[in-house]
């Protein structure tokens, strides 16, 4: 009987320190802490948040830019591969 316990005990013990260490190392980094039952116990940090944001309208704009370029060069693409005399009707259409 008295194995058992030292046994359960033992358990307990394990447990608890690896959860201490996994929110000591989580806390380290920076992540929210879990408590218990799995839900985060910090709310978000307002800072961070502000960054994703950020990060999310530079993107947009970025993935924007990205597409006027992909135009552009097909645009050259164009000129370059066509014959020279349909580029210059095209040109001189456009005067």
């Amino acid at each position: 009987m008295q194995d058992g316990m030292i046994f359960v005990l033992l358990i307990i013990g394990i447990s608890t320190a690896g959860w201490l260490i996994n929110n000591m190392i989580r806390a380290k980094h920076g992540y929210p802490l879990e408590n218990e039952w799995k839900g985060t116990t910090a709310k978000g940090d307002p800072e961070a948040d502000r960054k994703i944001e950020l990060l999310s309208t530079e993107n947009e704009r970025l993935t924007g830019q990205i597409s006027r370029l992909e135009d552009r060069i097909a645009v050259l693409e164009r000129i370059a591969t066509d014959p020279a005399e349909r580029t210059a009707r095209e040109i001189d259409s456009l005067r």
